[in-house]
């Protein structure tokens, strides 16, 4: 008997320039992490793209801090990064993670299932958005 997912996939919101920038990452992913790439093309094909400038406050951006809860109850905050700029120990996730591209598009309130690298399922909810100056 196939298992069926019920994830939660709520809308999302990008600017022009990360969801360009975003999309040559994941179509250059396609050779080095496929099933990665995948879903991250899925979630930028599926996001509503608006102009920079209209990009309403709070939504999760390339750049942001981002305070969320994990569907165990634990609260993590990380600035989600291109892999570039990523390093675990000061808190800067990449967007070509699971979690990374689970956590790109979405506002405060809002909630998502996503997929480890093991298919485990997991569910974050996030709770405070900080834009930095240069996101």
């Amino acid at each position: 008997m196939t298992e069926i997912r019920r994830d939660l996939t709520p809308p999302l919101t990008l600017g022009q320039t990360d969801h360009t920038k975003l999309y040559a990452l994941g179509e250059a992913g396609l050779d080095r992490n496929p099933d990665l790439a995948e879903v991250l093309l899925t979630e930028l094909d599926r996001a509503k793209v608006v102009n920079d400038a209209k990009l309403p406050d709070g939504v999760v951006r390339m750049g942001s801090r981002v305070t969320f809860e994990t569907n165990s109850g634990q609260e993590q905050t990380v600035t989600l990064a291109y892999p570039v700029d990523a390093n675990i120990e000061e808190g800067r996730i990449s967007v070509m993670t699971p979690i990374g591209v689970a956590l790109i598009g979405l506002k405060a309130g809002q909630s998502i299932t996503w997929h480890d690298r093991a298919d485990k399922r997991h569910k974050l909810t996030v709770l405070k958005v900080e834009t930095s100056v240069e996101a």
